[in-house]
């Protein structure tokens, strides 16, 4: 189900909580959130949808098709290529802001079927799953 995005910045400021099975339903309506918006936005938290779980959905073109993808739980535990970069949020208001980004990443994660994944990202797709690992730590760029 489509949802309402979130724009109160001490609500996206709190720290989201693990996710679990419960929460698989909220993870299907993050998807549809961000398909939605396909127009104006590659990836969301959801927090940005009102809700304090560690999930994230996002557009994936690190494989050969984009593809949507969600994960439970993200983690990134190595980063390597650090450099500067600019970027917006649909649920901030306002021009793009400075933020610290890394050219590669190692995220572990659990999949919609609860599986532990380990799998490096780089690139804009990196990029993205760093923006929205960082709504999860309630880090605002």
């Amino acid at each position: 189900m489509i949802k309402n995005l979130m724009h109160d910045p001490i609500f996206l400021a709190g720290k989201s909580e693990i996710a679990t099975k419960d929460d698989l339903p909220v993870a299907q309506d993050l998807l549809d959130t961000l398909i939605a918006h396909k127009d104006s936005c590659v990836g969301m938290a959801a927090n940005m949808i009102g809700v304090r779980k560690r999930i994230i959905a996002f557009l994936d073109e690190s494989g050969r098709a984009s593809t949507y993808m969600v994960m439970l739980n993200p983690e990134i535990i190595k980063k390597d290529g650090a450099y500067n970069t600019e970027e917006g949020c649909l649920s901030l208001l306002g021009a793009p802001r400075p933020c610290k980004r890394y050219k590669s990443i190692k995220v572990k994660y659990q999949t919609m079927e609860l599986q532990t994944r380990i799998k490096t990202y780089s690139g804009w797709t990196a990029q993205i799953i760093q923006h929205e690992v960082d709504h999860c730590d309630g880090i605002l760029i």
